[in-house]
């Protein structure tokens, strides 16, 4: 049975229904740390455990190892022993990490070695979770301009993020028609490989194993919400490189493999996704082609690079100025939230992530212990990655052009809206 009360005060207070985190209690000590880091990333201090935004900054404070990603290893290791056909797909900011689990410097692009070690795992198929990322942008960016030029509820807030979903959900109520109605990229992704890419290969869904493998603990909470379940697990960095250990694998001496063709790679754009800026850099470079059929000039989109908590950009697209920001840390996105509520926003698009530098800070990341500035080089490592890709856009994405013509056939069809995006309360009912 449950403590019906937080039998540790100082700590936050995770019970066995947090489905993105799990405490070892026997470790705690009681020291605050937890609280005090819940404080400074959220806002909160959530005595109510349902309320925990299950993000897992906490377990990358804990000094004694007692909080740590929820266990989904387990399911994984079973599907396999059921002969399921296992499919992997990676997120943009697990490629700059992973490598520290194994001696190599943060931010050092590991994908080739990440792609083969999964193999050796066992999985049949190597996604790259970029790719649902550009799915993201070009329906994003679809809804965007039919606000911006329809009159729609502005400014639309991204909904990348599971913890800054939930937050707005428990805080926030009276924003819901400013959050964007697209799934994350590992929602757009599960759902694709689930229905399109099952049909593709003559393959039933119920055979296949699907696991993201990601840096945000909070994604384990979103994928067991009924609109996002063709994520049947998700492993976070720390637990596939415990994995990879315990079946005497080092990344450093894998040869290099690349994703499977499928769905191919995703652009640079795509990439960016892991880290602060990422997606309206995406994003602003989609609808930028959307609205004038030319492609933007990336010196106005250099501010949106850097590390400060709040950023903000002004940007004229045709015969519009579109206003944007950007913000890490819901404490400091706190003001623009109460700026909407009262109807007093200057803004088009916000982007916002719970994490400091968004994933690449999340909580299913290694520990940095006392070296928290490396999280830049995380940073750096998928900016880097954007700037040598030959494709920069989704729209410049052939994959992502052949998935619209043979399956979706546009952003924001009917297939579109069946498959990528949530519903809304109202819709649910009818």
């Amino acid at each position: 049975m449950e403590p019906k009360e937080n039998i540790f005060p100082n700590a936050v207070w995770i019970d066995e229904k947090n489905l993105g985190i799990e405490k070892d209690n026997s470790k705690c000590i009681n020291c605050g740390t937890c609280k005090l880091t819940c404080q400074k990333v959220t806002g909160k201090t959530f005595y109510d455990p349902k309320d925990c935004l299950s993000c897992g900054n906490c377990i990358l404070t804990c000094p004694m190892n007692a909080l740590k990603p929820k266990n989904e290893l387990s399911q994984v290791r079973r599907a396999l022993k059921e002969n399921k056909l296992l499919i992997a797909y990676i997120s943009p900011a697990v490629r700059v990490s992973i490598g520290e689990c194994f001696g190599l410097t943060p931010g050092e692009f590991c994908a080739q070695k990440l792609i083969a070690s999964l193999y050796k795992l066992g999985f049949s198929y190597v996604f790259d979770t970029t790719f649902g990322a550009d799915l993201t942008i070009m329906e994003e960016c679809y809804e965007l301009k039919n606000r911006i030029v329809k009159g729609g509820t502005l400014p639309m807030i991204t909904s990348c993020c599971p913890s800054w979903v939930k937050y707005a959900k428990l805080y926030y109520p009276e924003l819901e028609e400013n959050l964007s109605t697209c799934k994350s990229p590992i929602g757009m992704q599960g759902a694709m490989i689930k229905s399109y890419f099952a049909e593709k290969i003559g393959v039933k869904k119920d055979e296949l194993f699907t696991v993201a493998i990601t840096p945000c603990t909070a994604k384990k909470m979103e994928t067991k919400e009924e609109q996002f379940q063709n994520t049947d697990a998700v492993l976070t960095v720390t637990e596939l490189a415990s994995w990879m250990k315990e079946e005497k694998l080092d990344l450093k001496k894998m040869e290099e493999k690349d994703f499977s063709s499928e769905f191919g790679e995703g652009s640079g754009g795509g990439t960016l996704f892991g880290s602060t800026g990422g997606v309206m850099t995406s994003a602003l470079r989609t609808l930028y082609y959307m609205m004038t059929n030319e492609k933007i000039d990336e010196s106005l989109l250099e501010s949106l690079r850097e590390t400060k908590r709040v950023k903000e950009l002004e940007l004229t697209i045709g015969q519009r100025t579109i206003k944007v920001a950007v913000v890490h840390g819901l404490t400091y996105a706190k003001p623009l939230l109460e700026e909407i509520k009262e109807k007093k926003s200057k803004y088009d698009f916000i982007e916002i992530m719970n994490c400091e530098l968004g994933c690449v800070g999340g909580g299913g990341q290694p520990k940095l212990y006392e070296k928290e500035y490396l999280k830049a080089s995380r940073q750096k490592g998928l900016q880097n990655r954007d700037r040598n890709q030959e494709i920069h856009a989704p729209y410049e994405n052939e994959n992502i052009k052949k998935i619209y013509q043979e399956f979706l056939i546009s952003p924001g069809g009917y297939i579109s809206l069946k498959y990528l995006h949530t519903k809304k309360k109202e819709e649910e009912k009818n």
